[in-house]
């Protein structure tokens, strides 16, 4: 439940503003006058797009018993605010190993490891068991979006960082492995990333883990598999910078 409360805090604010549009009577006309107002920047407007998004499709479903047409839902007909692509910053092979190392013990090495060797969305690495784990083919059994499971692969020193963990810990098996929920892994990684002046965060571990294949030569369509990504779409987008810096090492000066 405590990896739930930020995520209901965030739809709490902002239907809170959005009150006077999140009802059944709302037209998607009311809905786009309502976003356009929305003062900050476009990931602001953004969110409070995806949060409407979010109510009416509970509204407009049988969940909640209000027998409305799910045809009649307005964000339906309601264009997502447009961002900017930009490049998503990831981490090299060298900074990643630079935050292995100063990691202060055998649980926080292996979670960094873990975290850019796999892929792993948070959830997914803190729900972690014993029993998940195939040390035989080094992939490690998930739930993730949708309810689904998947198969995450890791190398060799995350399989090394992981045995030195669970030798030391020694979790129950039906238990996660870590001993700490979700939010304390996420504590421990803003702490580290406060000490060492690095993003070390799950979303930058995810792309760097996209990045670092990519660079390696493993084509997107194996990097979306590998990582469990519905789309080709997120996959390119954060190797944005690996194809421009393969391209860029072929660029010549048209003028000399």
């Amino acid at each position: 439940m405590t990896v739930l409360l930020p995520l209901l805090e965030f739809y709490k604010r902002v239907l809170g503003k959005a009150w006077a549009v999140a009802r059944p009577d709302t037209s998607p006309s009311k809905v786009k006058a309502y976003l356009d107002s929305v003062s900050g920047s476009l990931g602001n407007k953004h969110a409070h797009f995806r949060a409407l998004r979010v109510f009416f499709r509970w509204l407009y479903s049988p969940k909640s018993g209000m027998s409305l047409n799910p045809l009649d839902n307005p964000m339906l007909y309601v264009d997502a605010p447009k961002l900017p692509r930009l490049i998503l910053p990831s981490l090299t092979r060298e900074q990643v190993n630079d935050l292995v190392d100063r990691a202060p013990n055998l649980r926080d090495r292996a979670i960094i490891s873990l975290f850019a060797e796999s892929g792993l969305r948070p959830s997914e690495l803190a729900n972690i068991r014993q029993s998940d784990i195939d040390w035989d083919s080094r992939t490690v059994r998930v739930i993730g979006k949708g309810n689904k499971e998947g198969h995450a692969p890791f190398g060799s020193r995350s399989e090394q960082h992981l045995r030195d963990w669970l030798e030391e810990h020694k979790p129950q098996s039906d238990e996660p492995i870590w001993g700490v929920s979700a939010m304390g892994i996420q504590h421990t990684l803003q702490v580290l990333s406060g000490e060492t002046g690095l993003p070390c965060n799950p979303h930058t571990f995810r792309r760097t883990f996209a990045c670092l294949l990519r660079k390696a030569g493993v084509d997107t369509m194996t990097i979306k598999d590998l990582g469990r990504w519905e789309s080709l779409e997120m996959v390119q987008r954060y190797t944005m910078s690996v194809t421009f810096e393969g391209s860029l090492k072929f660029y010549r000066a048209p003028l000399g």
